[in-house]
């Protein structure tokens, strides 16, 4: 799920998105121990949808906007 596309979410479909995909990848890694995964390229991509929910819920959270590469450093 790219970033423009959780935007669109509410903050409640966020945390419930959220909860489901730690779901997902708390079996996954269980799975993992036991047997090889089919799919080893899903908990990356689970990794990563993660950390985009959970920065666009904090952004909104502290009411910060995303901010660009040039407005951090300064402009330079």
């Amino acid at each position: 799920m790219k970033a423009p596309q959780i935007r669109e979410l509410t903050g409640d479909e966020i945390s419930t998105r959220i909860t489901e995909l730690e779901r997902e990848r708390f079996n996954l890694r269980f799975k993992s121990g036991t047997a090889p995964l089919e799919d080893p390229l899903r908990l990356r991509v689970i990794r990563r949808d993660l950390a985009r929910l959970k920065t666009i819920l904090r952004e909104r959270r502290t009411g910060a906007a995303a901010t660009t590469g040039a407005a951090r450093t300064g402009g330079k």
